[in-house]
């Protein structure tokens, strides 16, 4: 298979298993969303949802987060791990969006992406699923299955974003990043992976996998 008839191949599959995929993060708006995406950085989805209720509770807006201390934000965020980090990205970048932004998540990449804690990865699943904008995050799982695919021989999360984005209709970029992620966690993992029975290893994985 050519890499187009690959990434086809991955469309068809994963829209065929996942037709109406919602990103695995609970959030209520563009700002809920922007503070659990942050959270999520070396953390699981299910860590985060278990612990933005109690954060949102007590803050589910810029005015309200910047409100708190860092060191009470740290308490509560204790358990989605790099709190320390976490806590004073998550305030410094809810003064920011209130004094610079009159209080809303800001809609640009360069803006969203110059908030403490916020990366590329970040910010594309922000303008993406918040705000519509067509957008590839592109993340350390990502990455792994793209190459394990043969869509991307790519060294870094980058140049896979950039082969992905070839590879794959701009119209369809928001909703195949999280069908990818649901498609690793259920059928293609890092460990213990049998590509035997992967519904996409099976047809188009490099052979290394069969080694």
């Amino acid at each position: 298979m050519t890499k187009k008839e690959k990434a086809a191949f991955v469309a068809k599959t994963l829209n065929r298993l996942y037709p109406r995929p919602s990103i695995p993060l609970d959030h209520t708006d563009p700002y809920t969303l922007l503070v659990a995406v942050v959270l999520s950085a070396q953390s699981t989805d299910k860590k985060v949802n278990e612990i933005t209720p109690l954060l949102f509770a007590k803050a589910n807006t810029p005015k309200a987060m910047s409100s708190m201390e860092v060191e009470e934000i740290r308490e509560i965020i204790k358990p989605c791990g790099l709190s320390p980090a976490k806590s004073k990205a998550l305030h410094g970048l809810s003064e920011i969006i209130l004094k610079k932004h009159g209080g809303q998540v800001p809609q640009t990449f360069e803006e969203l992406e110059a908030l403490p804690g916020v990366g590329h990865k970040t910010a594309s699943v922000v303008m993406s699923q918040a705000f519509g904008i067509p957008a590839f995050p592109v993340d350390t799982h990502i990455h792994r299955l793209a190459w394990r695919w043969g869509l991307s021989t790519g060294k870094n999360v980058e140049r896979t974003e950039v082969d992905l984005k070839r590879l794959f209709p701009r119209d369809t970029w928001s909703t195949i990043h999280i069908q990818i992620i649901y498609f690793g966690r259920e059928h293609c993992p890092a460990r213990g992976h049998d590509p035997l029975k992967c519904p996409i290893c099976k047809e188009i994985g490099r052979k290394v996998l069969f080694k």
